[in-house]
């Protein structure tokens, strides 16, 4: 059996928890600050878990993970 490729954008974007969840970063938060609240600021730099049904796409792009 060959070796699998990882596709690298996807490898710079998510990361594995310790319990097996794949985490991401929230969109929204590079540009455009001014009128954006605190309050919205702040939870756009937490990390968040990626959805269920996303999860098997991501999988398979990152066969290592």
């Amino acid at each position: 059996m060959p070796k699998l490729k990882t596709r690298k954008a996807a490898a710079k974007r998510f990361t594995a928890t310790g319990s097996g969840k794949i985490m991401r970063r929230k969109a929204f938060k590079s540009h455009l600050l001014q009128h954006k609240s605190s309050t919205r600021k702040r939870s756009l730099s937490m990390m968040a878990v990626v959805n269920e049904r996303d999860e098997e796409n991501v999988r398979l792009m990152l066969p290592y993970l």
